[in-house]
Parts: structure tokens; C-alpha cells; sequence
């Protein structure tokens, strides 16, 4: 079995019993002996879960029980995931030997489609970070250049998936958590619409933007994992109803008059204010110029949208939100209820010994920034005009949206920066989030994947959709994705003769 396998493949090859379940584990288990010591992607290796799993399915598929559409794919989880009598600490001391007593839904489903969870992927502290570095049990290195980040929060999930332990992972997404380590690490990274995907037993840091998404290797393989994540769950009241389109419908091989020009009379769009800034980094100015190309091949319409709010103070109007959000958020750890508990003669003492053991710098900063935020004589200027001006942006982005179907951006501004680089200075670090806190602020999906060039550092360019357009997303990489490997093919040949 080779570790580059897809989670389609796999999964099909377990159906036809060309693989068992064992076998697929068994790879990930070694892959990760190997690999681990140098990257440190993962918090929990869940080996006997996984075994125990598989047989399962095995036994399952030779009774002729139906295949589930991720029969046998190894997956990991963020460690802000719940799975049932595992280890869920949101790489923070404060949950240090916490098992979680239920599933997330999340992983119910994954259960149920056949999938495997096999390991807890390593994440920024609470979520509070971009790099993997606040992890208060090691950072983690990106696989394409340990030297540097993976990126953050969920950068030991991206790096998973792209040293080739699984094809898919899930992580959550709040201002880019998601995205920018696909970035960093050059795999796929999908967030949905807000509401789309349940995110009962995710821990929440800033409720009214985190949203569950997808990392994988491949446009088929995020389409294949939306299709089985994807729905309606009362326990989430901000759960959307309705019917999910078919999203493996929307990456399938266009046939006949539209098989060259699958994005013909779709319009694309890229920032005005974005693409003359000077912050950007060449590398990442080449990938978006390099995915416009590969669109206009085929069949899209390129324009241009004007967003002069969203890219001026879309990340100040974030960090205000995501503060406010988080103090609440991490006020439950107090000592008393769950999690870390200090010795104390005192309620009080008891707050600030179990917090100030149990919380890392960049989450103590955070809670303190959001509840001076959140303060009575504050509350007005800061919080009420942070929301104002979130809601001027969700405004200006579905305007522009109404007169394209997508809007083409780098995904960050630079490609994955050095270890240590930004250490102590993260309003530096949160530069990196610059592109992604959009689609957070508005609850619209975007979809990351790598577009450097061969022998490159991974630098991603992104895709936002309206609400609910995943399928539109995912086709249009689809078609980026045939064209590079048309492209390829072709250079390939030229090489030969």
C-alpha cells in the first residue's frame, strides 16, 4: 500500500476487499513511528481504538454489510474534537489527562461512514495562535521545510496530512486556523459555510466564527469528507437546515463540449486592494497569477472586485472579536468544574492559581485583551463597534459576490515563516491571517489548496464562494486541478524527446 493513496482510493479498495481496514492502519501506525520524531504532528496516537475499529469494519464486510463511503481511510482529528475515552486537551495543561465522555459528531459520523480515526493532531493552545507554537506539549514542524511553522491552529493536522500519515483530516477553523496551514504545508483545506457542519464537541473559542473543516491531499478527497460531515444536527443551534447538494457530483470529469472549458460563463474575481499591496510576498503574487491563468484555460471570465473595508480592517475588526469571544469562551475553566484544579484557601485564589497554571502567554494575553474589551466602560467603543463594522463587511463581500461566482486570492501573504521567528510578537504573527479572516467574519466558505510552483515552498491560493457554494468551490479546483496536471503531463513529454 502506498502512503499517497487518496481516501477514494482507499476506500474503494477496502469495498472491493483489494485492502482490509488492518492494513490501512497498520500503514499509518508505521508512518507515524517514522515520521513523528522529527515533526511531533500528533498529541494522542489512538492505536488501539483504530484496531479495534478496523476489525470491526472487517468483520462488518464480510458479513456483506453495506461499505460506508470512508471504509477503512485512516483520518485524524485536531485535538479540540471530542472522540469518546480519549485523551482531548486542546494542547493546553488546563485539559492535561482529560477524557473526553462523549463523541463530537464529528467523529459519530466518521464512525459511521467506515473511516478510522487514528490519532489527535497537535494545534495551537486553545486554538490561540498560528504556528502549532503555543502548544504547551511541543511545537510542531511543517514537512516540507522542518525549519519552519506549519502554520495555526490546526498545524499538526495539516502537517499530518501532507507527510502522509492520513489523506484527511478535520480541524476548526476560526479566523483561518484551517487555511493558512494548508497553506503553509501545500494540501487542500476546505471551510464550509458557517452552519454547515455540526460542531457539537468542538471546543469553541469564538463561537460566532468557528466552523469544522477539511484537510486532504486532494479536491476529490475534501468533496468525498464534506459529503459525510455535511448536515443538519439539532444539537448545534447554528446548525442550517436543508439538503447538501451533491458535492462528489460537483469534482466528477466534465464529458463532451464542456470537458476543456468545464468553468466557461463562471466569473471570477480578484482584489483590487489585495493584489497591489506591497506585503505580498512574490512567491505568493506567482501562485495567484498562476491559478488566474489556469481558470482563464478553463473557460472562467476574470474581473476585478473592490473590498476596501474587508482588506483594511478586516483582521483589526477580527482580533477585537476574537478576543471578546475567547475571554467568555475560556471562562469556564475556573477550577471547579472540569479541567485543572490548583490548591487554594480562596474562590479567588483558586481562579488565578488553576489559570495561571493551567493557561499558556498567548491565551492568558487573549482572555485578558477580551475582558478589558468586554468592559462595562468599553463594551460601547470597542465590542459594539467591532460588530458594527463586521457587519459593513458581511455587506460589502455579498455585494461583490452577487456580481461573480468566486473571488480568487492568495491564501497568506508569505509562504510558512521560520520557527521562532515571531516569537513574543503576535500581532506580527496574525499578518498571516490577513486574507483568511474574511471569509470568518462573513461565514462564507473557502477552499485553500497549493499553487507554487515545482520545487517550491507550498503557497496557497484561495477561492470564496457565496454561502452554500461549496460545489461551485470545489469544481473550480477540480478544473485548476486537471489543468496543472495537463500541464504537467505536458512538460513531461517535452522533457522526453
Amino acid at each position: 500500500m502506498q502512503l499517497s493513496m487518496t481516501a477514494a482510493e482507499t476506500a474503494r479498495r477496502v469495498s472491493e476487499g483489494e485492502l482490509r481496514p488492518l492494513e490501512t492502519v497498520d500503514v499509518f501506525m508505521k508512518t507515524a513511528r517514522e515520521r513523528e520524531p522529527n515533526l511531533h504532528a500528533l498529541l494522542a496516537v489512538l492505536e488501539e481504538r483504530a484496531g479495534h475499529a478496523a476489525e470491526r469494519l472487517d468483520a462488518s464486510l464480510s458479513r456483506g454489510e453495506g461499505p460506508g463511503p470512508l471504509s477503512g481511510v485512516p483520518v485524524v482529528l485536531d485535538d479540540g474534537i471530542c472522540v469518546r475515552g480519549t485523551p482531548t486537551t486542546c494542547a493546553s495543561r488546563m485539559l492535561e489527562g482529560w477524557i473526553a465522555p462523549y463523541d463530537s459528531a464529528a467523529s459519530e459520523m466518521l464512525d459511521s461512514s467506515g473511516a478510522i480515526i487514528c490519532a489527535k493532531g497537535n494545534m495551537d493552545e486553545f486554538s490561540i495562535g498560528c504556528s502549532t507554537e503555543t502548544s504547551a506539549f511541543g511545537a510542531t514542524a511543517n514537512p516540507c521545510d522542518p525549519g519552519r511553522v506549519p502554520g495555526g491552529s490546526a498545524g499538526g493536522c495539516a502537517a499530518a496530512v501532507a507527510a502522509g500519515y492520513a489523506p484527511l483530516a478535520l480541524a476548526c477553523d476560526t479566523g483561518g486556523s484551517l487555511l493558512q496551514p494548508a497553506s503553509y504545508c501545500g494540501v487542500y483545506g476546505l471551510r464550509p459555510t458557517y452552519g454547515l457542519v455540526s460542531r457539537w464537541g468542538v471546543a469553541a473559542l469564538a463561537p460566532s466564527m468557528d466552523q469544522l473543516g477539511i484537510l486532504s491531499r486532494t479536491v476529490e478527497d475534501a468533496a468525498l469528507a464534506l459529503s459525510v460531515i455535511s448536515g443538519h444536527d439539532p444539537r448545534d443551534a447554528m446548525s442550517s437546515p436543508g439538503d447538501r447538494p451533491d458535492y462528489m457530483a460537483a469534482v466528477a470529469v466534465p464529458d463532451g463540449k464542456d470537458a476543456r472549458r468545464p468553468l466557461a460563463g463562471r466569473r471570477i474575481a480578484t482584489v483590487a486592494e489585495m493584489r497591489g499591496g506591497s506585503d505580498l510576498a512574490g512567491a505568493c503574487r506567482e501562485a495567484l497569477d498562476r491559478t488566474l491563468a489556469m481558470l482563464a484555460e478553463a473557460g472562467a471570465e476574470l474581473v476585478e472586485v473592490h473590498l476596501p473595508l474587508s482588506f483594511n480592517h478586516g483582521l483589526a475588526c477580527y482580533q477585537v472579536l476574537l478576543a471578546a469571544e475567547a475571554s467568555s469562551s475560556l471562562a469556564r475553566f475556573d477550577g471547579v468544574r472540569h479541567g485543572l484544579s490548583a490548591e487554594a484557601d480562596s474562590l479567588n485564589s483558586l481562579y488565578l492559581g488553576t489559570r495561571g497554571k493551567g493557561f499558556g502567554r498567548e491565551v492568558k494575553r487573549v482572555a485578558a485583551a477580551g475582558t478589558y474589551i468586554l468592559g462595562s466602560d468599553r463594551y460601547e467603543d470597542c465590542y459594539l463597534r467591532a460588530s458594527n463594522v463586521r457587519r459593513r463587511i458581511v455587506g460589502e463581500l455579498l455585494d461583490a459576490l452577487a456580481g461573480c461566482d468566486l473571488i480568487a486570492l492568495p491564501t497568506t501573504p508569505t509562504t510558512a515563516f521560520r520557527r521562532g521567528e515571531f516569537d513574543g510578537d503576535y500581532f506580527g504573527m496574525s499578518l498571516s491571517l490577513s486574507f483568511t479572516v474574511q471569509a470568518s467574519l462573513a461565514g462564507l466558505p473557502a477552499l485553500s489548496f497549493n499553487a507554487a510552483g515545482a520545487g517550491e515552498l507550498p503557497a496557497g491560493v484561495q477561492l470564496i464562494a457565496p454561502r452554500r457554494g461549496e460545489a461551485g468551490l470545489l469544481a473550480a479546483a477540480a478544473a485548476i486541478e486537471r489543468v496543472r496536471a495537463s500541464r504537467d503531463e505536458a512538460g513531461e513529454r517535452r522533457s522526453e524527446r
